[in-house]
């Protein structure tokens, strides 16, 4: 209550509206599965188009199991949801590696040509993630910038250079055709002289820290100082390379482990950095640099050390060419790095798909584990699990099945597409559906024939990335009340088994879900029921819609928490939830020709008792006629006679 202790006149904001409700979206689906590349652990980033789940997750390519290659069912799927209409997407990463190895691709070097009195330098690049995907092409391209020593201050100085930049340096007394030496690479480093002027230094320090091996403090002996950086480009060596997986450019960029001022040059070390202290890094920079040096001079000399790109030499002498002036091509200062031994490890089995804690301990999840912190999700599905369902990973198929099913029941608002297996015949999707039942998943057949850019012919591919940008394009275009199905599917050029209408009444009753052609009316989703054996929630867009609803009531009601348990929060709750259903009913989407017979909220005496009261419990009591799909439409034709009157 506002305390008025001295005369005046007082204005206070007061609120003679209820607090809305509004509904939330229901079209954000989440795949599981394998793919190619980017990280198994941690919260799924959310993909808005094909071309981000191929910056992260590593394209289209197959996947490689064993030496033999397997179709990349998820990215498959990922491409027909956006084809589809669906709009935004999850993509949760199983990985299972293969015995012996951890399926990251690497490169690394010793270099005996290290400084007086240290270890041989250790450079190693890596993928950043598990997968053959990481077997890319890094290439350094070395650049040498113009003079920045000017002689002419007093006393000299540098300009246009940060702190902990990596410089060539030239002496006054060295012939400009010398060879350049090791030894000419130096960073630079602000210190104060002895008459108290701020200044630069250029130090050469050894890997342990030690003292400076070299120093050099005054600049009126050298006669260049050039700044040194790299700019990376990394190659995918995938089918379509330049099409899904673009190649990544990192320009301009510095060598000293140590972070520069802000707004200068990002350093390689820290662009590349195992740990990155930004998410998008962690998703979009695909390699890991790892050294233990402590200089940035010394990481430089590791990597020039190196044969460059016309194998005419090192990049190192190629920088020292540049200084006294000599041509030198790209190729000459440039390195390529292949990155190798990187592996798709083995098919994924449901434990992977289950998910699990990152066994380093950094408390990140995997699998449907990471799914279960979105709560915007709606739409689960395991594109691909189903695939060799009838042979030797039946019962790994059984199992995924189950974890998707147990997911969505205990996250209450989300609903699993489920596969039938690959070349399954009518009665063998019957069995496989005698063994599910619940009001959370749906099941579709058979699988979906559609052009595969991989092989650049027509392939099959599980009905559930198809069907999940179907539903998402249902809710934006008529809303979720309406079934997702008489709907086409856009990318199918046929199914893997054209199935009759006889065969649909085996299975349409059984709540298996065909997906037919029709003559003139193109390749559809012909079925929108569950796999519950409870007549109640037999339609799928009836569960959905109950979900879209008490999830809406759920958020939009959040601000009642804590306030006053009494009559005026009762009919404030009350008033919220009927305006909401009012909007639900105008707009076509609850059953009635009034509101009264569309849906009831009550929220009073006769929904509490007492104990209710004492306890902190308020219970609103609401009622709604959701629709139900027109199934059977029924046309009874009949003879009549010039008097007959109806």
């Amino acid at each position: 209550m506002p305390e008025y202790l001295a005369p005046g006149v007082y204005v206070e904001e007061v609120s003679f509206r209820q607090k809305p409700i509004e509904g939330v979206s229901t079209s954000t689906t989440a795949f599981v599965g394998p793919t190619r590349d980017g990280p198994v652990y941690g919260e799924p980033p959310l993909l808005t188009s094909f071309q981000d789940f191929s910056d992260i997750y590593g394209g289209i390519d197959p996947l490689e199991y064993g030496g033999a290659q397997f179709v990349n069912f998820v990215a498959q799927a990922v491409r027909a949801y956006f084809e589809e209409g669906g709009k935004r997407l999850y993509v949760a990463r199983a990985f299972q590696a293969a015995d012996g190895s951890d399926g990251i691709a690497r490169w690394s070097i010793d270099d005996e040509s290290s400084l007086p009195g240290s270890p041989p330098d250790r450079v190693t690049i890596r993928a950043r993630y598990p997968g053959a995907a990481g077997n890319r092409l890094v290439t350094l391209h070395f650049r040498v910038g113009p003079n920045i020593l000017d002689r002419t201050a007093t006393p000299p100085t540098l300009n246009g250079v940060e702190r902990f930049e990596v410089v060539w340096v030239q002496t006054a007394a060295e012939a400009v055709t010398s060879p350049p030496g090791a030894g000419e690479m130096y960073w630079v480093d602000r210190y104060f002289d002895a008459q108290g002027r701020p200044g630069y230094r250029l130090r050469l320090d050894n890997p342990a820290n030690a003292p400076a091996v070299s120093t050099i403090t005054d600049l009126s002996s050298l006669s260049q100082v050039r700044i040194v950086s790299v700019s990376v480009e990394i190659v995918g060596r995938g089918r379509f390379r330049g099409r899904f997986d673009l190649p990544k450019t990192y320009e301009d960029l510095t060598f000293h482990p140590a972070p520069l001022a802000p707004g200068a040059r990002r350093s390689l070390v820290e662009e590349f950095a195992a740990q990155p202290s930004r998410r998008s890094t962690a998703l979009f920079v695909p390699i890991v640099l790892e050294t233990p040096l402590v200089n940035g001079v010394q990481v430089a000399q590791a990597l020039a050390g190196r044969s460059n790109s016309d194998n005419s030499g090192t990049v190192l002498q190629a920088l020292g060419d540049v200084v006294t002036g000599q041509d030198v091509t790209d190729a000459q200062l440039s390195c390529v790095i292949e990155l190798r031994g990187g592996d798709d490890g083995q098919r994924p089995d449901a434990g992977e798909y289950q998910g699990s804690e990152d066994p380093q301990g950094s408390g990140t999840k995997s699998g449907l584990l990471a799914l279960e912190d979105l709560e915007d999700i709606s739409i689960v599905a395991a594109p691909g699990s189903s695939f060799a369902g009838l042979n030797g990973y039946a019962n790994q198929m059984r199992s995924i099945t189950g974890f998707l099913l147990s997911h969505c029941e205990r996250m209450r608002y989300r609903v699993a597409v489920l596969d039938s297996p690959d070349g399954a015949l009518p009665g063998e999707v019957r069995d496989q559906r005698a063994s599910l039942d619940s009001k959370y998943g749906a099941l579709y057949y058979p699988w979906v024939q559609a052009f595969d850019p991989v092989s650049e012919t027509q392939g099959v591919f599980p009905p559930s990335g198809f069907v999940s940008g179907i539903y998402a394009r249902n809710d934006v275009e008529r809303g979720v009340q309406k079934a997702p199905a008489n709907e086409v599917v856009r990318l199918a050029t046929g199914f893997e088994l054209l199935l009759s209408k006889g065969q649909q009444e085996l299975l349409n009753p059984l709540g298996v879900n065909c997906l037919r052609y029709f003559e003139g009316r193109g390749y559809r989703v012909w079925g929108a029921r569950t796999i519950t054996s409870d007549p109640e929630w037999k339609y799928v867009n009836l569960r959905r819609n109950f979900a879209y609803l008490g999830r809406s009531i759920e958020i939009g009601t959040q601000w009642a928490v804590f306030e006053p348990n009494a009559e005026e929060l009762w009919a404030n709750v009350r008033r919220s939830v009927e305006d909401f259903l009012y909007n639900e009913w105008k707009n076509a989407r609850l059953m009635g020709v009034s509101p009264e017979e569309a849906f009831f909220v009550r929220c009073d005496r006769t929904t509490m008792t007492q104990s209710d009261i004492d306890n902190g419990r308020l219970i609103c009591l609401i009622g709604v006629a959701l629709l139900r799909p027109a199934e059977f439409v029924i046309f009874r034709i009949g003879q009549k006679t010039l008097d007959f009157k109806n």
